[in-house]
């Protein structure tokens, strides 16, 4: 995937991106409606991301149509150049196998990744903000969300991402996390 951006790049291609778990539906089509307008090429993610999913969400019935979407994305007015449909995205090496996500005073909250045992330790948290907002019930989902929309952003290397405001807390979480890292990539 990187290596087709940077190849799009040198080309003097704008690349946008519309990251999706998938199962589309009219709002990521008008989606990538809009990223027509700011670049050449575009890029939709595929990734139901098991990093905001905590264990007693049933990440198992998050609704799937790989087939179909693609179908959608094939009709789509303006196209789309890729269809990014990694498989992980996430570090699964060795564990110490103890549940804990890292976070303060050992407070035990785990997705889906740790819950399972695997190895990834390293997340992308928008703290400040995301405890104002549902973060308080979800503690897991806004870190999930970051973590997951920085590898998005770091492999795909897009000019554009584009984000519905459907569920305006999480779009406020990436708005807020683009402003404070492009301070340290200008």
């Amino acid at each position: 995937m990187r290596n087709w951006s940077r190849t799009m790049r040198s080309q003097s291609k704008l690349i946008a991106l519309v990251p999706t778990m998938g199962y589309l539906h009219q709002g990521h089509l008008s989606l990538i409606t809009q990223a027509h307008k700011h670049a050449n090429v575009i890029v939709v993610s595929i990734y139901v991301n098991p990093g905001q999913f905590s264990p007693n969400e049933d990440l198992s019935t998050y609704p799937s149509d790989f087939q179909g979407d693609i179908k959608k994305l094939i009709n789509v007015p303006g196209g789309v150049d890729v269809v990014f449909n990694p498989k992980n995205l996430y570090d699964y090496g060795e564990s110490d196998g103890d549940g804990d996500d890292g976070g303060e005073k050992g407070d035990g909250v785990v997705s889906c990744v740790e819950k399972s045992g695997f190895g990834h330790e390293s997340w992308v948290r928008v703290e400040r903000l995301e405890k104002g907002l549902c973060g308080m019930s979800r503690p897991i989902f806004f870190r999930g969300v970051a973590t997951i929309v920085t590898k998005l952003f770091n492999i795909v290397e897009p000019d554009f991402a584009m984000f519905g405001k459907k569920d305006y807390q999480q779009w406020r979480v990436i708005q807020r996390m683009v402003i404070v890292f492009s301070y340290f990539f200008l």
